[in-house]
């Protein structure tokens, strides 16, 4: 399915790298955000709620909060306005992120 969901054609790409998500790789390209990546990938629950609903990608412009995600150790990072980077690490979030006191 990987690479399924991607404009192919006109479209002129960045390099393409790997960032691990969940300990799995998921393609990614140079100036695309994580969500992006993602959603691309067939990953569309990106955290959990407190009731353990899934949560993934809403208004894709940093608005709603939806998209958080744990990166680089770090939670709460919106994934649709953080560029993917090379070997980045992505994790599945619960509400725990939001205990930490990181909103």
């Amino acid at each position: 399915m990987q690479g399924r969901r991607r404009i192919a054609g006109a479209v002129k790409r960045g390099d393409a790298f790997q960032i691990v998500v969940d300990g799995r790789p998921i393609d990614a390209y140079e100036g695309e955000t994580i969500a992006a990546a993602l959603v691309a990938s067939g990953v569309t629950t990106f955290r959990y709620g407190p009731d353990g609903s899934p949560r993934g990608l809403f208004c894709g412009m940093g608005i709603c909060f939806e998209c958080r995600m744990t990166v680089n150790g770090i939670p709460n990072v919106q994934t649709c306005i953080t560029r993917a980077e090379p070997g980045m690490l992505v994790e599945t979030q619960s509400e725990e992120g939001l205990a930490r006191g990181n909103s």
